[in-house]
């Protein structure tokens, strides 16, 4: 017999999925849930915290619960980070800086993330794993009003995402992408554990905030044997979506 709170859970779930709670949105307050549902707020805690620990809603201390994403395909409308699609698939996200530094902001850096030529941003090489596997490349560009909080962040940390939503509040809300295919270079060959010219899967975004203020902008590169890109069509929506190969 299904646990109440594993039922509520799903529910909430399946009402993130629909919308009802869009991303960025607060939860209602435990006492709320609890009304709704019948049951005890620690019950209402316990189900909670299972969407907490597959990254589908961020808490901090003393705020109500947020909407960071949902599960629908996963898809790149949805903006959900590398590590919050790994646990939805029961696979264990990894994550190593290998190099980070701030550098004067050339004209590509300018341009995107809407910042005067030369101010300092920060430039971030981080290398992305499944079930301990390199599977991408993260060549990550921060604007200067969030770096010093990302270089705060330990190298290993899993979710950047989830922890800049735990330490500064920040909820990537928005991503434009632009996806291709490029030949593995020496770097990158060495550190994916693949054959130089091997084919990656490149993915350009840039990432806002709810009210459209640049985060960040990244050339993303995946190993093809690893992840690949789907796109279902409809009249209403063409939904990129992110799954491991086959």
């Amino acid at each position: 017999m299904t646990a109440r709170h594993e039922e509520i859970a799903d529910e909430l779930r399946r009402a993130i999925d629909r919308e009802e709670y869009t991303v960025g949105s607060r939860l209602p307050a435990e006492t709320e849930l609890a009304a709704q549902y019948g049951v005890s707020r620690g019950t209402v805690r316990q189900a909670v915290a299972a969407l907490t620990s597959e990254g589908l809603i961020g808490s901090r201390q003393g705020a109500r619960r947020v909407v960071l994403a949902s599960r629908r395909s996963q898809s790149f409308a949805e903006l959900r980070s590398f590590a919050q699609w790994a646990r939805s698939m029961g696979r264990e996200a990894t994550g190593h800086v290998m190099s980070q530094e701030y550098r004067p902001a050339t004209q590509e850096d300018a341009v995107r993330l809407q910042l005067p030529l030369g101010t300092p941003v920060l430039h971030v090489l981080r290398v992305r794993g499944l079930d301990g596997e390199p599977v991408l490349l993260e060549r990550t560009v921060y604007a200067d009003w969030i770096s010093p909080a990302v270089a705060a962040i330990e190298p290993e940390c899993p979710s950047v995402t989830q922890r800049l939503y735990e330490e500064t509040g920040l909820v990537f809300a928005y991503g434009e992408h632009v996806i291709d295919a490029v030949a593995c270079g020496a770097r990158d060959a060495e550190l994916l554990g693949v054959r130089r010219s091997s084919p990656l899967l490149r993915v350009r975004r840039v990432t806002t905030t709810r009210e459209g203020r640049p985060v960040e902008w990244s050339d993303d590169r995946y190993r093809s044997d690893a992840v690949s890109f789907s796109v279902h069509n409809s009249i209403g929506s063409n939904a990129l979506a992110r799954m491991t190969a086959e």
